[in-house]
């Protein structure tokens, strides 16, 4: 199938085929159509599966065919982040760049002159974090009253930060006549009422999360004592295969130690996460996009929506205690056709986490030996689980 056979928009599939795209994703294929006609959906996806345009492009087809002269926002979209409403910003005016429909984003952290101009001058799409958004509505500076279309992206980490009673109160601001869009990368009780709330009658679509694994990202670990992680980190980082890496750390404390730890190693690199500024936050980006730095430390929040295509490797320094986070971590690379690699740095305490994410996905993860720093052999029952192999002697797994 192509998007073509989808039937949307000529100017769309302009964009996409400039864009070099021309086979939809499974969660496009599903989820464009019943968009199209106008229907609630649920979308249960992880990152890596395409499904930022699985509701992009059949909201701007929409747009497109009954576009007139009023400018009032339209297309609602909420994301937990602004690094993912920068991105679906960007997505969006990409995949509409040949039609007249226009896209702004607000969110937090910035000076909010600049966004009330664009505000003014009118916009059909606009994405938003909800704490921004809410404060603009309540300075009465933004109308929700012709919202057509509503999308609540990322859902479950909307309810992992607290933002749900926010959202909750944007939503009251919209019509009751609309669609709602909303989707999730996992799908907790939290969701389904969520969804039974303010979703009418929806159709749902789930993509598993061996298919969100993508079969290009080749999956790796090593085992090592948590006191040598960084100077197995700065080993790696040595390998001339590792042209640009995302290393994944858990806390913000632990990103700035560890970004301090690899300039000290003689290791430039960048480091965003939530208590960065906005400015610092696009800044450590940027020198990571451009090249200067080809390592960027985040945690797991600041890096919802960084999308970058030739990402070569990424490395879960920590590995996340939740599987869904471990699969949008490895989304990061392998993305729009290229390889990409992922490993994993895991000790003692975090073997257990591994075992889940590998019986998760399905999948046996290499464990690499040969390295400069194997795990110190601790007693068996650290590990919890002994097995004998067919002469009788204990080993562990």
């Amino acid at each position: 199938m192509t998007f073509k056979d989808l039937k949307l928009a000529a100017p769309i599939i302009s964009s996409l085929e400039l864009g070099g795209y021309k086979n939809p994703t499974s969660i496009q294929k599903e989820a464009i159509p019943y968009i199209i006609e106008g229907k609630d959906l649920l979308g249960c996806a992880q990152t890596g599966t395409g499904k930022t345009a699985a509701f992009a492009l059949p909201l701007i087809h929409n747009l497109h065919m009954n576009m007139g002269d009023d400018r009032s926002i339209k297309v609602l979209v909420l994301t937990p982040t602004r690094e993912l409403a920068l991105q679906v910003r960007d997505n969006f005016r990409k995949y509409s760049a040949n039609t007249k429909i226009k896209c702004s984003v607000i969110f937090g952290g910035v000076n909010q002159r600049s966004q009330l101009e664009v505000l003014k001058k009118g916009v059909d799409i606009l994405v938003a974090t909800p704490g921004r958004l809410l404060d603009l509505i309540n300075q009465k500076h933004v109308k929700l009253n012709n919202i057509e279309a509503l999308v609540l992206d990322e859902a479950d980490t909307m309810l992992d930060m607290g933002f749900i009673h926010d959202v909750k109160k944007i939503i009251n601001y919209t019509p009751v006549k609309r669609q709602t869009l909303l989707f999730s990368a996992t799908m907790p009780n939290e969701i389904k009422r969520l969804a039974s709330e303010f979703l009418k009658n929806p159709v749902t679509i789930k993509i598993n999360s061996k298919e969100a694994t993508a079969d290009k990202i080749i999956q790796s670990a090593y085992l090592v004592d948590k006191g040598n992680k960084a100077n197995l980190l700065f080993d790696l980082l040595q390998c001339d295969s590792i042209k640009s890496v995302l290393v994944f750390v858990r806390t913000k404390h632990g990103a700035d130690k560890l970004s301090i730890t690899l300039r000290q190693k003689g290791i430039e690199n960048s480091v965003i996460h939530g208590n960065k500024s906005q400015y610092a936050r696009e800044f450590a980006l940027k020198q990571f996009k451009n090249g200067n730095h080809k390592v960027l430390v985040a945690t797991d929040i600041a890096a919802r929506g960084i999308d970058i295509i030739k990402l070569s490797h990424v490395i879960n320094y920590e590995l996340p205690e939740k599987v869904e986070t471990y699969i949008h971590r490895i989304g990061r690379t392998g993305r729009a056709g290229f390889d990409g690699m992922a490993i994993s740095l895991c000790n003692i305490e975090e073997r257990k986490i591994l075992r889940n994410i590998e019986n998760s996905i399905n999948q046996t993860i290499n464990i690499v030996s040969g390295h400069n720093y194997p795990i110190t052999q601790p007693p068996l029952s650290s590990f919890g689980i002994v097995n004998r192999n067919k002469q009788g002697k204990r080993y562990i797994r």
